[in-house]
């Protein structure tokens, strides 16, 4: 393998594995990260608390902050995000007619994340690394086309962050990423087809071949999100 550098190091831990949609991992990498930076040692930077205060946090970064950060530290979050809300957007004793500016202004926020906004751009910084790293080292080239699929979201992604990068790599990086996405989208097709089949009462103890989780791949594929385990329904050998 070719020498590493800082920015390679990060694309390498997950592209190496070859399981999964390497940039999902990516993703979630960088996700883990900035939600314990949040709830640890940004607690002490009032710039950030300020930006958290504006912006919020949607679901799934709440979420994952309670998860992977101390109850004291959420709450501190929690308590200044809400004073805003409550000083400068939602009174509790309202005097006249809706402002719309202030409507306006709950509207940003419920719509933002300080957490999806530097994983927006962190992302599109790691796909730069990505293209860097296709057009230089042939050896990752071999590895990138080795993935076993890309899913939808980050096939997006991918084809659309600064393609300039690519320079005259850009026709074959496009085909190689086609082929992990649209092969694995064919291979899906049949999957759901075939599970869909095995429901009529004429397939009876016939075999499921790959198709018995292939609405959770389906979702993780279309969404870049997986459905928990424990959220999985059991499928059944007779069709109902």
């Amino acid at each position: 393998m070719y020498k590493e550098n800082i920015c390679s190091i990060p694309v390498n831990d997950v592209f190496m594995p070859k399981d999964d949609c390497p940039m999902c991992k990516m993703r979630d990498m960088l996700e883990e990260r900035k939600a314990e930076y949040v709830t640890g040692s940004a607690m002490m930077e009032p710039n950030v608390r300020i930006k958290t205060n504006e912006q919020g946090f949607c679901f799934r970064h709440f979420s994952m902050m309670v998860k992977l950060g101390k109850r004291l530290s959420n709450a501190l979050i929690l308590e200044s995000h809400l004073k805003k809300i409550s000083e400068e957007l939602v009174p509790a004793v309202p005097k006249g007619k809706p402002d719309k500016k202030k409507m306006a202004a709950l509207d940003t926020m419920l719509n933002d994340c300080f957490i999806c906004r530097d994983i927006k751009q962190n992302m599109e910084n790691m796909v730069r690394i990505v293209h860097a790293m296709w057009v230089s080292e042939p050896e990752f080239r071999q590895l990138y086309s080795e993935q076993p699929y890309i899913c939808l979201e980050h096939f997006h992604l991918l084809m659309n962050v600064d393609q300039k990068g690519l320079g005259k790599s850009l026709q074959g990086f496009y085909e190689a990423t086609s082929k992990l996405t649209g092969g694995y989208l064919e291979s899906l097709c049949g999957d759901v087809t075939h599970f869909c089949k095995m429901f009529d009462y004429r397939n009876e103890g016939a075999d499921w071949g790959n198709s018995r989780d292939s609405i959770e791949r389906s979702v993780a594929f279309l969404t870049g999100n997986k459905i928990p385990k424990n959220d999985e329904p059991e499928v059944t050998d007779s069709p109902s």
